[in-house]
C-alpha cells in the first residue's frame, strides 16, 4: 500500500454532498483515492477585454463567433439577431420582430445553433421551423424542426445547449414526460417527473436515440377544486436541488455532469460512455442559519421574476392554437391582484383560449395560481450543489465549462474540463457578467448589464 499523508479536516471538506457512514476498509480506500486525486487549481481572473459593443442590448442570450472573426448574438428581449463585426463596432440587423429586414423573429424566445461547417440555424418555435444562416449573414432554406412537440427545448438556457455532433445529427434535452388527464371533468395531475433524457436526432430520417437520462429539478404540484369549479394549484419550491448538467463538445461527444459527486461521462457518438474520477471541488457545508438566508433570497427574487413574467404574459400563454389565457382578476393582461394570485382558465372542450377571469360554464374551468410557497430549510442539501441547471458549456477548443456555484466578490467562477476529464483551470468572470459563447483560439463572449442596457463583451482566456 502506497504511503499516503491524511488530513482529516482537509478529507471531510471533500466529502460527498450527503456524507454517510464509512467501515474501516471504505475509509481507507477513500483515503487512498483522495490521495492520488487531482489538485485544486486556484482561481484566476479572465484575461482582459478586449472589445465591447457600443450599442446596447436587450439581452445577449448565445453568441457564436465565425471563422472570419464575426459574431452572431440573439437579442431574446429586443427579439433580434444581429451579426456584429470582429471588434463589436458595428453590427448588421439580420432578423427582427418588424419588416424591416424581411426576416421575421418571433413573438417568443428563439435559438441559435452551430450547424454543419460555418452555418448556424436559426430556430423559431412558434413557427416551428430553423432557418439556416450562412457565413455572410444571409437567410437560407428553411427546414421543419424535427419534433414539433419539443421546439421550445431547442432555445437552451437551463434545459442545455443544443448542437450538432460530428455525424450532423441534432443533439437536446427532450422534454421530460408530464401528461394530466380528466377524470369527471376536473384535471388530475400527474407525479412530477424527476429526470429527462438527453436524445439526438437524424433530421434526414427523423430517427431518435437516447444517449443518457440526467436528473431534474422536481417540485411539488397540487391542485384542488371548489364548488364553483374554481380550481386552486398549489406548487412547493425547492430552489437548491440537486441536478445532474449535460454540454454537447466541439468533437462531437455528449458530457453528463453528475451532480451527487461531481464527476463527468463522456458519451461518443457511437454511445460509448466513459466515467472520470470525481472532479475536486471545494464543497461547502451548509448549517440550519444558511439554509434560511438562502430560501429567503430566493423568495425575494423569485417573486419578482414570476411578478415580471406574469406582467408580460398578460393575455395568451398557449400561443397559436394554444388554450391557456393569463391575466390578471380583471381580465386579460390586467394587474395582479392583492396577495399575488393569477387566474388561470383553461377550455376543457380543447377549442381555443378561454377569458381569463370568465365564469367556469361550457366546459371552461378557472384555476387561481397562489404565491409561490417554498419547502422548509431542513428540505435543502446539507452541502452546496457543485452546480445548478444549464451550469455546463462546450467551448470552441475542446473543453467543457461549468459555472459552479462559487462566486468570488460577484463574479462567477467556472470549472475548466479538457477532453480528458481533468480539471485544468479555474476562471472568475469579472463580477456581473453572464458567458454568451465562445470562439476558437480561447475567445470568450460575455453580456454585462449597466443597469441600462446590456452590452456585449469580448476577452481572451488568458
Amino acid at each position: 500500500m502506497p504511503s499516503v499523508s491524511f488530513s482529516p479536516t482537509a478529507f471531510m471538506n471533500r466529502m460527498l454532498p450527503k456524507p454517510a457512514a464509512f467501515t474501516p476498509l471504505a475509509l481507507i480506500a477513500l483515503v487512498i483515492a483522495d490521495a492520488g486525486a487531482q489538485q485544486l487549481p486556484p482561481v484566476r481572473p479572465l484575461g482582459a477585454v478586449v472589445a465591447v459593443s457600443k450599442d446596447g442590448l436587450g439581452a445577449a442570450s448565445a453568441a457564436r463567433q465565425l471563422p472570419n472573426g464575426k459574431v452572431l448574438v440573439n437579442d431574446i428581449n429586443e427579439r433580434k439577431l444581429m451579426l456584429f463585426d470582429a471588434d463589436l463596432s458595428t453590427f448588421t440587423v439580420i432578423a427582427d420582430s418588424t419588416a424591416a429586414t424581411g426576416n421575421a423573429y418571433s413573438s417568443r424566445a428563439a435559438g441559435l445553433i452551430p450547424y454543419s461547417g460555418d452555418s448556424t440555424l436559426f430556430v423559431d418555435p412558434q413557427s416551428l421551423s430553423m432557418m439556416l444562416i450562412d457565413p455572410a449573414g444571409k437567410m437560407g432554406r428553411i427546414m421543419s424542426v424535427p419534433r414539433p412537440q419539443e421546439a421550445n427545448q431547442l432555445i437552451g438556457g437551463p434545459n442545455g445547449t443544443p448542437g450538432f455532433d460530428g455525424q450532423g445529427r441534432l443533439v437536446y434535452r427532450a422534454a421530460p414526460v408530464f401528461r394530466p388527464s380528466f377524470v369527471n371533468g376536473q384535471i388530475k395531475l400527474p407525479e412530477m417527473p424527476d429526470s429527462a433524457v438527453i436524445v439526438r436526432v437524424d433530421l434526414a430520417t427523423r430517427k431518435l436515440d437516447t444517449l443518457a437520462t440526467v436528473k431534474i429539478s422536481k417540485q411539488k404540484i397540487n391542485m384542488s377544486q371548489d364548488e364553483n369549479g374554481r380550481m386552486t394549484v398549489t406548487t412547493m419550491l425547492n430552489p437548491l436541488q440537486q441536478v445532474d448538467d449535460w454540454a454537447l463538445l466541439s468533437d462531437g461527444r455528449v458530457a453528463v455532469l453528475r451532480a451527487r459527486d461531481y464527476h463527468v461521462e463522456f458519451v461518443s457518438p457511437d454511445g460509448k460512455v466513459t466515467a472520470t474520477p470525481k472532479i475536486p471541488f471545494d464543497w461547502q457545508r451548509m448549517n440550519d442559519s444558511a439554509k434560511t438566508a438562502f430560501l429567503d433570497s430566493s423568495k425575494v427574487v423569485m417573486e419578482k421574476m414570476r411578478t415580471e413574467a406574469t406582467a408580460r404574459l398578460g393575455a395568451t400563454a398557449g400561443g397559436p392554437g394554444g388554450n391557456v389565457t393569463i391575466g390578471g382578476a380583471g381580465g386579460p393582461g390586467g394587474a395582479m391582484p392583492a396577495g399575488g394570485a393569477m387566474v388561470f382558465s383553461m377550455r376543457m372542450d380543447g377549442e381555443g383560449p378561454a377569458r381569463a377571469g370568465a365564469p367556469a360554464q361550457g366546459g371552461q374551468q378557472q384555476i387561481a395560481i397562489p404565491p409561490l410557497n417554498f419547502v422548509q430549510p431542513s428540505e435543502l442539501p446539507d452541502y452546496m450543489p457543485p452546480f445548478q441547471a444549464g451550469a455546463a458549456r462546450g467551448d470552441a477548443d475542446g473543453n467543457l465549462w461549468v459555472r459552479t456555484s462559487k462566486n468570488v466578490n460577484g463574479g462567477p467562477v467556472y470549472d475548466v474540463i479538457n477532453a480528458k476529464g481533468e480539471l485544468v483551470d479555474r476562471v472568475q468572470l469579472p463580477p456581473y457578467r453572464f458567458l454568451a459563447g465562445f470562439g476558437a483560439g480561447g475567445w470568450v463572449y460575455m453580456s454585462v448589464s449597466d443597469g441600462k442596457a446590456v452590452r456585449l463583451e469580448k476577452a481572451k482566456l488568458r
